[in-house]
């Protein structure tokens, strides 16, 4: 009896660390959208901004902050679409393709200091100075996510090159 005791017991340890280890996979890779220095590695494109993505449910989640930590704007984007979170320095200072900023005539952008903040293969996003010393942030699709879809081809003799 003694003998299959602790069998038994490495059975039972196994069985345990199986399910542990299956709820741990479970649980994101990285967490902290929000957080001046999240769990998440920094992605950026440029050495004056920290970006940090986060995806959920086919949404990804882009974070940038200054260099001190402070938030100044996010967003989150799927297909093309776009949406703005109200978080950040910045927040009224994205624009989207669908909502657009409109500049004054007493603030024009200073597009000629435009900086690549962030761009991966259906997002681009840049900062933009502005001439009274804030920056607007553009999100946009990259042109290889406007490319347009290929149409499935009804005629196998037009459609020889083509994969459906």
């Amino acid at each position: 009896m003694i003998k299959f005791l602790p069998r038994r017991a490495l059975c039972a340890g196994l069985v345990v660390f199986g399910f542990s280890a299956s709820a741990l996979a479970a649980q994101p890779l990285s967490t902290g959208l929000g957080q001046a220095w999240p769990n998440a590695q920094d992605v950026s494109a440029n050495p004056h901004w920290h970006v940090y993505v986060f995806a959920n449910n086919g949404i990804r989640y882009v974070q940038v902050n200054d260099l001190n930590g402070n938030i100044r704007t996010a967003f989150g984007a799927a297909n093309g679409q776009f949406l703005v979170l109200p978080m950040g320095r910045d927040a009224q200072r994205l624009s989207t393709p669908q909502q657009p900023l409109s500049t004054s005539d007493t603030v024009v952008p200073l597009t000629s200091y435009t900086e690549t903040v962030y761009s991966d293969s259906s997002i681009k996003l840049e900062a933009v100075p502005m001439s009274d010393g804030t920056t607007m942030f553009q999100a946009a699709p990259t042109t290889s996510a406007l490319a347009a879809p290929v149409s499935p081809c009804d005629n196998p003799v037009e459609c020889n090159g083509h994969i459906n």
